[in-house]
């Protein structure tokens, strides 16, 4: 355990999120090293792939009701020197992971077929994403339990195992994935098929490395099959915390599905562009991604220690941290996008839609970089229904200003991302009104 109550807030920040975003770019990589050598296989497998590839923000979703709740609650009881709290919570939130996941499973092979169909431009790019997806959520599945693993260690303010676990994972997939997708070695090419069989072998990698490292050398949280059994109460902590920050990552999945099949109507060109896009663009948010998820077990040891002031100290770091690195990334994207997309398709007409979907939405980083700080504190002060609330106004800022704009004779690919720009832009002013609210009211110590 380390003692985040202590020493320099900006110190804590910049060490765990150098991990947090290492380890963040690691589990990128296995979809962009799958996305890298499908593109291989055509346009078709790379946007059937890409599709396929949305259900894992769904599955994030599932993954931060149970990661984002175990985080706050056991960095609070950590704050209060709680030990015997902090082991009940990661034990309660193991059980509920290896629970979820099980339903995951059964709910993704019931519903895969007529959600991929639903969105894909053809044939053939559905008949992908149903291989890929059939085959990788046994992976998606257990990326739950290895990302609960992770962020009990987060909350108690470790995080080197969990990225040196995850470097790991990515090595195996890389070694992994042209063995299987193009048959190298072995003569027997498995495409789409070997992509997703090559990531959810290493993820299993991964939890069994996990499972070592809590079994041999943690020792402030454990397993202890005795508090295994059900505890309502907290679960229902857990809930009121991890739902809403679930909800925003289930909010994101809505917006992306919307994406695609708003943009199938211009092809599978179009749709190949605006995955790889998308996925570029998730890694270009990691560092910022990284310091907000820094913020939530710093925030969290200080609420629950109530040191308000390193509370908003935190807070404070962490935006204007959040701010630099998005302003520089963005620099980038006005520079030089189609060089962020080219190494993953050489199709010219995929490139265009790729490079300018990074382009424009480029001039939105420096607001995702106030959202993502804004998210980590709420999540810090174990309110997360505020972040919530802010995601959902999206819903009538872009989703449905899309879905019209979808069946109208006059629309081009770009005028959806010139309205999602927007879209974002009012979130974060929402953001920092909300937070401000909520620190006046949860930071009042006596």
């Amino acid at each position: 355990m380390q003692d985040l109550t202590q020493g320099s807030i900006v110190k804590h920040l910049m060490q765990m999120a150098a991990f947090i975003a290492a380890g963040m770019l690691f589990q990128t990589l296995y979809i962009i090293v799958d996305l890298y050598f499908v593109s291989a296989l055509g346009k078709e497998a790379l946007a059937g792939v890409g599709a396929a590839a949305n259900v894992m923000f769904i599955v994030m979703a599932v993954m931060q009701v149970l990661t984002i709740g175990g985080v706050t609650l056991i960095s609070h009881a950590v704050g209060r020197k709680d030990q015997a709290e902090a082991n009940l919570v990661f034990n309660q939130s193991m059980l509920l992971s290896v629970l979820v996941g099980a339903v995951v499973i059964l709910l993704g092979y019931a519903v895969t077929a007529s959600y991929i169909a639903s969105i894909t431009a053809d044939a053939a790019t559905a008949e992908a994403g149903r291989i890929y997806l059939y085959w990788y959520l046994p992976g998606l599945a257990l990326n739950i339990t290895m990302t609960g693993l992770g962020a009990a260690l987060r909350g108690t303010g470790i995080v080197k195992p969990t990225m040196a676990v995850q470097s790991a994972t990515v090595v195996m997939n890389i070694v992994l994935a042209p063995i299987l997708i193009a048959g190298w070695g072995t003569g027997h090419p498995l495409g789409v098929m070997g992509a997703a069989l090559a990531t959810s072998i290493s993820i299993v990698f991964g939890v069994v490395m996990l499972l070592g490292y809590f079994i041999r050398l943690e020792h402030y949280v454990a397993f202890n099959l005795a508090e295994w059994r059900p505890n309502f109460a907290i679960w229902k902590r857990l809930l009121n915390v991890g739902l809403p920050a679930g909800g925003e990552f289930a909010l994101f999945f809505v917006i992306v599905t919307v994406i695609y099949a708003c943009v199938r109507q211009f092809g599978a060109d179009a749709q190949a562009g605006v995955a790889v896009g998308l996925r570029v663009g998730q890694a270009i948010f990691l560092p910022a991604m990284a310091v907000a998820f820094a913020v939530s077990p710093i925030a969290g040891q200080n609420f629950g220690a109530k040191r308000a002031d390193r509370v908003r100290e935190t807070f404070k770091s962490a935006l204007w941290i959040g701010i630099v690195i998005m302003a520089v990334l963005t620099v980038l994207c006005q520079l030089s996008p189609t060089s962020l997309i080219h190494p993953f398709s050489k199709d010219p007409a995929v490139v265009a839609v790729g490079a300018q979907y990074l382009h424009i939405v480029s001039w939105n980083f420096v607001c995702n970089g106030i959202i993502f700080a804004c998210s980590g504190l709420f999540q810090g002060l174990g309110n997360t229904w505020p972040a919530l609330m802010s995601s959902g106004f999206r819903i009538f800022t872009f989703v449905l200003p899309a879905i019209w704009m979808a069946q109208q004779p006059w629309v081009k690919i770009e005028d959806f991302w010139y309205v999602s720009v927007a879209s974002i832009t009012l979130q974060a002013v929402i953001s920092l009104l909300f937070l401000r609210s909520e620190m006046r009211k949860r930071l009042a110590f006596a």
